[in-house]
């Protein structure tokens, strides 16, 4: 069945939550571990005929947030999944309370009990109210950026259609597309900072329901982090600090030489080479061809995943109006499907986001298929944008079919584009401790905090945000979809970037070992934490003190020599 034919019904709520209970009732009585384990099937099967829809719902929702019937049925789930949160949340406790715990963990591995453990600490009933808002909150301000409509030139363009223009070797031009782009974030400034305020009073609020000081701790929770805390990150953001900011620094410098500007302004770090950024040299379709050759020589599971991908219509690809912005992989497992959406602009952005959503659609694919536990499906999300941020470098070798004469200057953008990222995924997150750690906080204090942040991680920008109120206040932030929907989810891609960087120089050195190191990373999915999957993959934790330095010698030595 196609993607575009999978049925959708709205879930009998009701009648979802009344066999739920009697599910976790029946649990609580089973007289031995197999038929605990026999009645939580049993409830994950009642719980898919929740989740798949929802996830159906919220898939179509975003491919056009116009659509009247889809915006109705996510606002429902906005409204219901905080109640399903109730029973899951009763199940986890009789799961770690059940007498055949220790039998159960023998079979389903002890991670699952802990995450459990983790999700307890995120949920009571007192908070259903507060959920629903918070689904309400993040929903709008997704439908504002994904219904942006920007006057520039005589045409109307989105956020994401806008984008190539704002790669123009025209400097003028360029500018112009910024601005308006720019322009257009500032007149929904007010709106946004009001959503994202009442989110972080709204989080400070839940956090303190459940008994935390602050949302930090529940956030951290409701990621799943079960080792490493705020002190590892930390730690970790100061070695970004100390090895990556000088380096990203020499990189601009280095750009700035290539496109022939004395004083870079805010307009010009999109720019990256004097005659233009490398595209790919054919449309959505065309890509997808190239990307069935390189998957069908990359290896045997590839090229029968990227098939099942084509066959079953699960690629939405092509940018259009009323588009959620971005890029995501989800996981249909009624159908045990992967889906990738993602809004192609003909920039080389259409290949990075082609094959990072790929590197996510094959784990899952891989897991789904290997008789994994359905809570294994995906491990946590540091170690799933692994999988991603890999998959973009083991591409590498056939960049010349998708990029052409390009294909230099692709590996040079795409290289030096995943250093430079890493001083700002830094920023991000300590801008969101901070955030929760002040709820007080006005709109304009956060902006200040984000405008010290970026004095520190990002130097570059201090002299280049001249003439455009809005980045001279700190509404930069304002743009990053994870701070309002996900909070504490994106140090996740920094961390990962390090891991990415370590398999980057394994295909090089060493190909084979570094494909079925990958392989055995994507295999295991979420059967452990994220620290024991770096282990299973033979990479170094980004946690110890030298990892950062180590991983960026290698990289530093390729940039060096462009």
């Amino acid at each position: 069945m196609q993607f575009k034919d999978f049925p959708y019904q709205r879930p009998e709520l009701e009648q979802i939550k009344s066999e739920y209970q009697a599910l976790i009732t029946a649990f609580e009585a089973a007289p031995t571990a197999q038929d605990a384990i026999a009645i939580r099937q049993q409830i994950l099967d009642t719980s898919l005929r929740f989740s798949g829809p929802y996830n159906l719902a919220s898939v179509r929702h975003s491919i056009d947030t116009r659509d009247a019937f889809y915006q109705e049925e996510k606002s429902f789930f906005n409204q219901a999944a905080p109640e399903l949160s109730a029973l899951s949340n009763a199940f986890s406790k009789a799961l770690l309370a059940s007498p055949h715990k220790a039998e159960m963990a023998e079979q389903l591995g002890q991670h699952l009990f802990n995450l459990e453990e983790m999700a307890l600490k995120t949920f009571q009933p007192e908070i259903i109210e507060d959920l629903k808002e918070q689904n309400r909150l993040s929903t709008r301000y997704q439908e504002i950026k994904a219904q942006a409509q920007i006057e520039f030139e005589g045409e109307t363009y989105n956020l994401s259609t806008l984008s190539p223009l704002e790669l123009s070797t025209d400097r003028a031009r360029r500018k112009g597309a910024q601005t308006a782009k720019w322009e257009y974030y500032d007149s929904i400034s007010e709106e946004v900072e009001d959503i994202f305020d009442q989110l972080v009073k709204l989080r400070h609020k839940m956090a303190q329901k459940l008994g935390y000081e602050n949302y930090i701790e529940l956030g951290y929770a409701r990621m799943a982090r079960s080792d490493y805390g705020p002190q590892e990150v930390a730690k970790f953001r100061k070695q970004i600090e100390e090895q990556v900011v000088p380096l990203a620094q020499t990189l601009y410098k280095k750009q700035a030489e290539r496109i022939g500007i004395d004083k870079m302004e805010f307009y010009d770090f999109a720019l990256e080479f004097l005659d233009g950024n490398p595209t790919p040299k054919g449309d959505a379709d065309w890509m997808v061809q190239q990307a069935d050759q390189m998957y069908s020589e990359l290896s045997a599971e590839t090229k029968e995943f990227f098939r099942f991908m084509q066959d079953k219509g699960l690629l939405e690809l092509a940018s259009k109006d009323g588009k959620r912005n971005g890029g995501y992989c989800t996981y249909f497992r009624e159908h045990q499907a992967p889906f990738i959406f993602s809004n192609f602009n003909g920039s080389a952005h259409d290949f990075t986001v082609l094959t990072h959503e790929a590197g996510h659609a094959f784990q899952c694919y891989l897991t789904g298929r290997s008789g994994a536990d359905p809570d294994y499906i995906w491990p946590t999300y540091e170690a799933c944008e692994i999988h991603s941020m890999s998959m973009e470098f083991f591409s590498w070798p056939w960049v010349e079919q998708f990029f052409k004469e390009d294909s230099e200057k692709f590996k040079l953008a795409h290289l030096g584009g995943a250093v430079t990222f890493l001083p700002y995924g830094a920023a991000v997150d300590e801008f969101q401790h901070l955030v929760y750690e002040h709820p007080e906080w006005t709109p304009a204090q956060r902006n200040a905090a984000w405008l010290e942040l970026e004095e520190r991680y990002m130097p570059h920008l201090k002299s280049s945000e001249s003439g455009q109120p809005f980045l001279q206040r700190g509404g930069y932030w304002q743009r990053q979809t994870h701070i309002f929907a996900s909070p504490f989810y994106y140090i996740d891609y920094v961390l990962a970037q390090i891991c990415a960087f370590q398999f980057w120089d394994r295909q090089l050195q060493a190909p084979e070992k570094a494909w079925s190191d990958y392989i055995k990373l994507c295999e295991t999915g979420g059967r452990h934490s994220f620290l024991k999957l770096l282990e299973i993959a033979d990479l170094q934790s980004p946690f110890l003190p030298d990892t950062v330095e180590k991983a960026l010698r290698p990289v530093r030595a390729f940039l060096a020599q462009k």
